[in-house]
């Protein structure tokens, strides 16, 4: 485990699945560690199960939550890894509600917290870490527009890695793009939705897998693209059981 001690680090969604690891990590690694959720009753059981942890229950999506989270701890690494599940059905069976959940929530959490990354701006040399999806790369169709809302994502990463730079601001911003995580909430809220879609088993759409990653492999590699000053910078990378493989955005 690197060491993380002396630096802040703030976790967006940090209260459950791979932000919680990501949480866990930093504090293993010796980092003061700020989770960021919006259901308290979940950041008083990581307040409880990780000893030093400090929480702030906010909405990620509102316009002010980036003044609130920055103004409690400036960070040094901050992971946006908040969002809301995608609806799991065929693009003729959902409403347009449903289908722009995750444009709501995940787009608009990405675009308030880098436009405020740059707008405030953060120290020169902060590590930003988006975590996306691997949809952004590949598409979604059993989810609506969360495959648009991820790739759109990862535009924002990098205009704002482009603007940090325009500007001189040393900012350090990539973007982690997970294939679906079977051991996450999310994971398994897409695995039960696409064996539905296919008229398979959970157990063999897991089968037909290649090399999935688990929430402890994508923390790892949230903390350690973050401390590599060398290889993150405005880059995105596929996260799977193999490891973090950088892609094109």
């Amino acid at each position: 485990m690197l060491t993380l001690k002396g630096k802040n680090m703030v976790v967006i969604g940090g209260s459950r699945g791979v932000g919680r690891r990501i949480v866990e990590a930093g504090a293993r690694g010796a980092a003061r560690v700020l989770a960021v959720g919006r259901q308290e009753h979940w950041l008083r059981e990581l307040s409880r199960a990780v000893p030093g942890a400090e929480t702030l229950a906010l909405d990620a999506s509102a316009e002010d939550a980036p003044s609130k989270v920055f103004s409690t701890l400036c960070p040094d690494i901050l992971v946006i890894c908040g969002g809301a599940l995608p609806p799991a059905g065929a693009l003729h069976t959902l409403s347009w509600q449903q289908f722009a959940v995750n444009w709501e929530a995940d787009v608009k959490i990405a675009f308030n917290f880098l436009k405020a990354a740059l707008a405030r701006p953060l120290p020169p040399g902060t590590a930003v870490v988006l975590i996306a999806s691997g949809a952004a790369l590949k598409g979604s169709p059993n989810s609506g527009g969360y495959a648009g809302a991820k790739r759109t994502q990862l535009f924002i990463a990098n205009y704002a890695q482009k603007e940090s730079d325009r500007l001189g601001l040393g900012l350090r911003i990539t973007t982690l793009a997970p294939r679906i995580i079977p051991d996450s909430d999310l994971g398994r809220h897409a695995i039960a939705g696409y064996a539905r879609y296919l008229g398979i088993c959970e157990a063999d759409f897991v089968r037909s897998m290649e090399s999935p990653p688990t929430s402890d492999d994508v923390a790892t590699a949230a903390i350690e693209l973050a401390m590599d000053p060398d290889r993150a910078r405005g880059t995105a990378f596929v996260v799977s059981g193999n490891g973090p493989e950088a892609v094109p955005v």
